[in-house]
């Protein structure tokens, strides 16, 4: 079985992570966050398969183009890349030695996580009021 990059899918992720269609979670909640074989039907229904596909990283070449089988590697829900999603994607890929898929998800967990500690460091700024605040309020004293 030969499993490669999907390069659409990988230019696809980068674009959402940069537009901040992003879910931020943990390792553990891609079990509950990963699109159910339903929401992949009607999806592939509404879509097609080749925008189905921007959703998998990688691509099996020894299953039919029109088939979900023919995709492997789920990152997101069909509308944001979900951390959880590329950590599993991450593991499964190191696990099974697809090594070109282990480094592209790699960069996007890079990208995720610097995001991630973006966002924190804006909640730290906003919850730690500035010198002036605290020039005020020693001033009122």
């Amino acid at each position: 079985m030969t499993v490669t990059l999907n390069r659409r899918a990988f230019d696809h992720a980068k674009e959402l992570i940069n537009e901040g269609r992003i879910v931020l979670d943990e390792r553990d909640a891609w079990s509950e966050h990963r699109p159910t074989a339903e929401q992949e039907n009607e999806f592939i229904r509404l879509h097609g398969f080749a925008e189905y596909g921007r959703w998998y990283l990688g691509i099996n070449d020894e299953k039919p183009e029109q088939t979900k089988g023919h995709y492997e590697f789920p990152y997101g829900d069909f509308s944001k890349i979900h951390r959880c999603g590329v950590l599993s994607a991450e593991n499964r890929a190191g696990q099974y030695q697809h090594y070109d898929i282990e480094n592209a998800v790699a960069h996007l967990h890079g990208m995720l996580d610097a995001r991630k500690g973006a966002t924190a460091s804006k909640r730290t700024r906003a919850a730690s009021p500035g010198k002036a605040a605290r020039g005020a309020r020693h001033s009122a004293r």
